[in-house]
């Protein structure tokens, strides 16, 4: 079952040595994801909805989600960084659903967004550092051991490992049909594997028997495999 929706925001930056991604380190001793390093973002409240403050929140499946999913994107962009973005300003990208073992289960949005001018300022209570960085410094540092990532976001940024520019990042979201991502993982795998929708041993709609979408997490040198 879900408990709820949410919507991560991942802003993107032109720089000298090509397109670079804002990444937040979550607290290492407590709250959700703690010690890794997120995209900005967070639950979509009741009022995002219209709703008044303490209402519950729709289903997940209701009329709305996206428009909602969108409005929270810029509250908790503008929350969590200082930078204030616009609804028109985000772009969909994906949506991503856990595992059914996971404590808590959110679908998560992902939107992208060209990062407005201003300086970062870090609530303290959601994250006590940012950097900016390319996609492919962050996988070197993951595989240092400096920085922990999360398979949602290591396979963002492994998608966007290939644009050189914020503007080519963007019109290539904006030209792809966006994936969903219904995440399982194959039991007694080591390393473990996360699977989805088109491999062949996704568990409830396997792909051809050669097909992949797989995330192979061998310690810090993961793999993403996806057959056309």
């Amino acid at each position: 079952m879900l408990h709820g929706t949410a919507a991560t925001v991942v802003l993107l930056r032109d720089a000298p040595d090509g397109l670079q991604v804002l990444l937040l380190e979550r607290p290492r001793h407590r709250g959700s994801f703690a010690g890794a390093w997120v995209f900005p973002g967070g639950r979509v409240d009741p009022e995002d909805y219209g709703l008044p403050a303490g209402s519950a929140e729709p289903a997940a499946n209701d009329d709305g989600e996206l428009a909602a999913a969108l409005r929270a994107g810029v509250r908790e962009t503008g929350e969590e960084t200082g930078l204030h973005l616009q609804e028109p300003d985000l772009v969909r990208l994906s949506c991503w659903e856990p595992p059914p073992e996971a404590p808590r289960r959110y679908r998560t949005w992902f939107f992208l967004a060209r990062a407005p001018e201003g300086e970062i300022l870090l609530s303290p209570d959601e994250h006590v550092d940012a950097v900016w960085l390319s996609p492919a410094e962050a996988f070197r540092r993951q595989q240092a051991g400096t920085m922990e990532l999360y398979p949602p976001t290591w396979v963002t940024l492994h998608g966007l490992a290939g644009a050189q520019t914020v503007a080519a990042a963007l019109a290539a979201a904006e030209a792809a049909e966006p994936l969903t991502y219904t995440t399982r993982q194959l039991a007694g795998q080591e390393p473990p594997v996360m699977v989805w929708h088109g491999d062949a041993e996704y568990p409830q709609a396997p792909g051809e028997p050669e097909a992949r979408h797989r995330l192979v997490m061998d310690g810090d040198g993961w793999l993403y495999e996806r057959t056309p």
